[in-house]
């Protein structure tokens, strides 16, 4: 059975949006149509995997404006997520994509930016049914764990951060 699947990536460990992309990397790789929407990661940022995707000319959109513990205005973080959400349904709706990446997403309901019921209510109704939809965060709702077709939970065992070593260009970002 080919059908269009719904991923989720959550969990404290390292991992959700390297495993995602790494998906990216294989359907790109097939020569699926392929789409990343950032929902937290600063629009200005230059990360390792948006000069990846630039270069293997991949459509990535970056919609936050940093990590929410630093935001100093949080009504216009809350508002750069419903705007990525406002851009995710459009090209989820278009049929133009065979795989999406909605990285971050689970902290939009998580924060209650948007309602989980909602969205899932949206998706049902208007995610082509080949499409393969994968999201990323923490704190993954329990209504989306349900609805999905494949959760993976990152969990830390050991991370260099406890030993005082500092996120590094190539590994982390």
């Amino acid at each position: 059975m080919k059908k269009g699947l719904l991923m989720v990536n959550t969990g404290e460990g390292k991992g959700k949006t390297t495993a995602a992309l790494g998906m990216l990397l294989r359907s790109w790789g097939r020569d699926f149509r392929v789409c990343v929407i950032q929902f937290i990661k600063a629009e200005t940022g230059k990360w390792g995997e948006v000069r990846a995707a630039k270069k293997l000319g991949i459509e990535w959109h970056t919609t936050g404006d940093g990590f929410t513990w630093t935001s100093k205005d949080m009504e216009e973080t809350a508002a750069r997520a419903r705007h990525g959400w406002e851009l995710a349904r459009e090209k989820i709706s278009s049929g133009n994509y065979d795989l999406i990446v909605l990285d971050e997403f689970t902290y939009t309901m998580a924060y209650g930016w948007l309602d989980v019921n909602e969205v899932l209510d949206w998706l049902r109704k208007n995610r082509p049914a080949n499409l393969h939809l994968v999201i990323t965060g923490r704190s993954a709702p329990e209504e989306l764990i349900a609805e999905a077709d494949l959760v993976t939970e990152m969990k830390v065992i050991k991370h260099p951060f406890d030993k005082g070593i500092h996120a590094q260009a190539g590994v982390e970002f």
